[in-house]
This record gives structure tokens, C-alpha cells and sequence, in this order.
């Protein structure tokens, strides 16, 4: 059964980093979309990074330079590398993976992602 597992969360405080990790595991082929969602409460889910195959990569506009995703396709993981870190970056992030292409994966919308990881949170204090 395939699982994303998420690991890296944590607390630190305005303009600190961290960096997320995922590894999705009982996959038979490379999933071509994986990426990075959040949920704040109250909030809507939203897309924050995505990548296809590593080749490409797509950021939300609120995240766009300070944070970055990477793939390594041969353990089927996914990071998201995030600096300058904000109050507003306060939420619970979830691995995603997919089998879309092209627009589908650069349009980050939650629906057509099949593969969900259980969450990890991230907390930025001032």
C-alpha cells in the first residue's frame, strides 16, 4: 500500500529554515507530480510547491525565493527547503503525489492528488 510519510517540522522563529522531507514508499513507478500543500486552520489546503520529475519545479506566489523544492527520484522523496520563514507559513504541510502532467501539476490544486501524507507542522513565532 502506498504511504508519504513526512518528517521535519518544527517551531522556530521569524527568518529561521527548515527543511521538510517526504518519502513515498510501495510506489511501482515514479509518481510525475509530488509536491508540497498547507493547511492553516480555518484555511483552505493550498499548493505550495510542486515538481514534475524534478525537472520542473512551481511555487505559490506567497512562497516564490524563499522556499525550494527538490525530488530524488530513485528513493521516490520529495523535500521542500524553506528560508525566511514566516509567521504567516504557520501550518500543517502535506506530501503529495500524482499522476498528473504539465499544467495539471503546475495549477497545484488538491483534487488531483491522489497520494496524501499524514502532515507534519510547522510553527513560526515573532
Amino acid at each position: 500500500q502506498v504511504q508519504l510519510v513526512e518528517s521535519g517540522g518544527g517551531s522556530v522563529q521569524t527568518g529561521g529554515s527548515l527543511k521538510l522531507s517526504c518519502v513515498a514508499s510501495d510506489f511501482s513507478y515514479t509518481p510525475p507530480c509530488m509536491g508540497w500543500f498547507r493547511q492553516a486552520p480555518g484555511k483552505e489546503r493550498e499548493g505550495v510547491a510542486t515538481s514534475l520529475y524534478g525537472d520542473n519545479t512551481y511555487y505559490a506566489a506567497s512562497v516564490k525565493g524563499r522556499f525550494t523544492i527538490s525530488r530524488n527520484n530513485t528513493k521516490n522523496s520529495v523535500y521542500l527547503r524553506m528560508n525566511s520563514l514566516k509567521p504567516e507559513d504557520t501550518a500543517m504541510y502535506y506530501c503529495a503525489a500524482g499522476n498528473q502532467w504539465g499544467a495539471q501539476c503546475v495549477a497545484m490544486r488538491p483534487s488531483d492528488f491522489g497520494y496524501w501524507g499524514q502532515g507534519t507542522q510547522v510553527n513560526v513565532s515573532t
